[in-house]
């Protein structure tokens, strides 16, 4: 489960409050009004995207900072366009986290190279539609072509259309690497 921080940019910065979910993380900003949030992308009730969306809606100038276990292209372009100005890997280091967090809170944005190198890939690939997204979830449950049409209320010859255009778009050989392709870019995830 993820923690949220509220914080305010003291010299030294001081936790003002914490949230367990998405929904109190949104309140306690509300309430609060902090400097800066610190967001799990994972969250429960809310995840940390639509948490940042719902900040975003009662405050525009808000500064977030995603803190995530996920470097998928589709994850930060999710969380940049949610509002955050921050995108900082879990496994960042305290070196890494602290200085991130004075440059949102000061106005700027701050993406790690490893990360703004990600994003930069997603450029290379047609988006999918969200029909293609969802035939793709079921790709990952392993289930063939007649039971994907069965499950989304489609023909087969429909399927078989998804399918090609799903490793068209994805630039892939086969299902497998398909479903590889989407968890490893965050398009889908298990």
């Amino acid at each position: 489960m993820g923690v949220t921080a509220i914080i305010n940019n003291e010299p030294d910065m001081e936790v003002i409050a914490e949230a367990a979910n998405g929904t109190q993380a949104v309140g306690m900003y509300r309430q609060h009004q902090p400097d800066l949030v610190l967001l799990d992308s994972r969250m429960p009730l809310k995840s940390g995207v639509q948490a940042a969306q719902e900040i975003r809606l009662t405050n525009s100038a808000a500064r977030i900072v995603m803190l995530t276990a996920f470097d998928g292209d589709e994850d930060i372009h999710k969380a940049l366009n949610a509002g955050a100005q921050g995108y900082i890997l879990k496994n960042s280091t305290g070196e890494q986290l602290i200085p991130a967090l004075r440059a949102v809170a000061a106005g700027k944005e701050w993406i790690p190279a490893e990360v703004a190198n990600r994003l930069a890939k997603r450029k290379e690939f047609e988006p999918l539609t969200p029909r293609e997204i969802e035939v793709l979830h079921e790709l990952a449950k392993g289930l063939a072509n007649k039971q994907i049409a069965d499950v989304m209320n489609i023909s087969q010859h429909t399927t078989k259309g998804y399918l090609k255009n799903i490793l068209t778009k994805l630039h892939v050989a086969d299902r497998t690497e398909a479903v590889t392709v989407a968890i490893q870019r965050g398009l889908i995830h298990l």
